[in-house]
């Protein structure tokens, strides 16, 4: 899979240097490329107990994202998932470290353990004060007798790292980062591994199967289970994670693992809130990628019981760009419509013939979804027939509150109904279509020529005229073709449907932006729902 990388033997360096040139001037690096790769604060006198992190790159922001002010004073970096060496880590805890010591706060994995363990043992050689704390917060493994360390490390990161910022001693450090880690706990789950620059990606999950339990390396996880969303994906792991939780409130950190969108991570921050344990979770940090596996569409939850002490240190302001804050969960905050828009529900009238047929169009609409998806995403976004379906249901819901014996009132209703249930732009223009429509009914006009004086009314708004690759290219030949009787109209709706493969310069819609090779052989989506419409209709 190709990626914005220059050659993988300089991607961390590269990388690293360019986080610096936008970092305000806030951080430096020691000068021992390629070998010894420190990030440091630029600010940092040596006056206080430092705190020093690190482990393989592939976890961006982490680790030099978290370096500054109330957080670390240096991370040590290693090449993709590979533990930096021992002179890497000695040349960071020296740069930092003075008369109060250091802290070294290191993930539970053999590597990480070995080089920084040995090189806090040589800078002892030197006089210096150094401890270190070793993290375990994952809970995958129950029986593993050293669990890995994962994304709960943030929170020893930043409790121990706003005590260090107050000036408490190295022992007082270490205890409160010991501390941390006796309570934490996380898990993560993924849809996808990751990949690793310069290596093929491995391809282990299955269609419609996610694995629990995975580390932030891409191995592999304690199980695949069956995918059913996001609500069963955060009702997994909470069962994975509530048997390890303690007494009282919790601060929970919801971690992007890389590749998952924060439309997708909102949705399970919402699900997190709803479980079971949500109304235990009084702070959350996130939900934003922080302790990455590179591209993995995947996320974890880390949960700290707090008390006053821990709350204080999650509170504490800190200068790095990546920690998202510590907010307070609360409830959703619901205002009332401006009178305005509170919609205005007309008088329902009954019509068995009407509501037959209305059903029929909105049941065509909702078969021919995926179709007109498939036929979108070669000229769009791909989301015309879940626009349209979704349009077609939400008519249906409503059809006992519709004035349905009423055709200038019932004309009216639909515009407005899909002005609140229909989105995008089409949406808007139908709305328009059928409330312009009502307007032409109210004036004495037929069926036919409501309809079409709401179709000249789009024209007007929306800018697009026939032959600009529309739906206006099957709707305006099928309303001229009407009073003729339907098969007329679905004849003229799939003539005009068909024309429009052949144009391959749109001038409205996001098929304007497609670029002509693209758009040959392909009916524009709109025009193709229109002339399906009068086809079935005909059925």
């Amino acid at each position: 899979m190709p990626q914005f990388i220059n050659a993988k033997e300089n991607l961390v360096t590269e990388a690293i240097d360019g986080t610096l040139r936008t970092a305000g001037g806030q951080l430096a690096r020691l000068d021992g490329y390629p070998h010894i790769k420190v990030v440091v604060r630029s600010d940092w006198d040596k006056s206080k107990v430092a705190l020093v992190s690190g482990g393989g790159s592939g976890h961006e922001p982490s680790h030099a994202g978290f370096v500054g002010q109330g957080m670390l004073t240096a991370a040590v970096c290693g090449d993709v998932f590979a533990s930096p060496s021992v002179d890497a880590v000695l040349a960071g805890i020296l740069a930092v470290t003075g008369k109060a010591g250091c802290l070294l706060i290191v993930k539970n994995y053999t590597g990480d353990r070995l080089n920084f363990g040995l090189a806090a043992e040589r800078a002892r050689s030197f006089g210096l004060k150094v401890s270190m704390v070793v993290v375990d917060d994952d809970v995958a493994l129950p029986d593993l007798p050293q669990a890995r360390g994962v994304a709960g490390t943030l929170f020893v990161h930043k409790i121990a790292g706003a005590l260090a910022e107050q000036g408490a001693d190295l022992d007082a450090v270490t205890q409160a980062a010991t501390g941390v880690i006796d309570g934490v706990v996380s898990i993560g789950m993924s849809l996808d591994t990751c990949t690793v620059p310069g290596s093929p990606k491995e391809d282990r999950i299955g269609a419609g199967m996610a694995e629990l339990g995975l580390g932030i390396h891409g191995e592999a996880g304690i199980e695949q289970v069956t995918f059913a969303g996001a609500k069963h994906a955060i009702e997994m792991v909470v069962d994975r994670l509530s048997p390890h939780l303690g007494d009282g409130p919790h601060a929970a950190l919801l971690n992007n693992l890389g590749g998952t969108t924060p439309l997708e991570m909102a949705v399970l921050a919402e699900e997190l809130i709803r479980s079971p344990i949500g109304a235990r979770i009084k702070w959350l940090i996130g939900p934003a990628p922080m302790m990455t596996s590179l591209d993995m569409q995947g996320f974890s939850v880390s949960l700290l019981p707090v008390g006053a002490a821990e709350q204080a240190g999650l509170a504490a302001d800190v200068a790095p760009w990546a920690w998202p804050g510590c907010l307070p969960v609360g409830a959703v905050d619901l205002r009332p419509l401006p009178d305005g828009l509170t919609p205005i529900r007309p008088i329902p009238s009954a019509d068995p013939g009407r509501a037959q047929f209305i059903t029929r169009c909105c049941e065509i609409l909702i078969a021919a979804e995926a179709d007109l998806n498939a036929l979108d995403a070669k000229s769009g976004d791909g989301d015309t027939g879940s626009t349209l379906a979704g349009a077609a249901r939400a008519l249906i819901g409503a059809l006992d509150r519709l004035p349905l014996a009423d055709l200038t009132q019932l004309y009216r209703a639909i515009g407005l109904e899909l002005s609140q249930t229909m989105g995008g732009s089409s949406g808007v223009l139908l709305a328009i279509f059928f409330s312009a429509a009502g307007d032409a009914s109210a004036s004495g006009k037929n069926a036919v020529d409501a309809l079409k004086a709401g179709l000249d009314r789009i024209q007007q708004v929306g800018g697009a005229g026939p032959g600009d690759r529309t739906m206006i290219d099957a709707l305006q030949p099928a309303l001229n073709s009407l009073p003729a009787g339907l098969a007329a109209a679905a004849t003229a709706a799939r003539a005009g449907a068909d024309l429009t493969a052949t144009i391959t310069k749109a001038k409205a819609g996001r098929a304007s932006y497609v670029s002509e090779s693209k758009l040959a052989g392909h009916n524009d989506p709109g025009a193709e729902a229109v002339a399906r419409l009068f086809e079935r209709l005909l059925a």
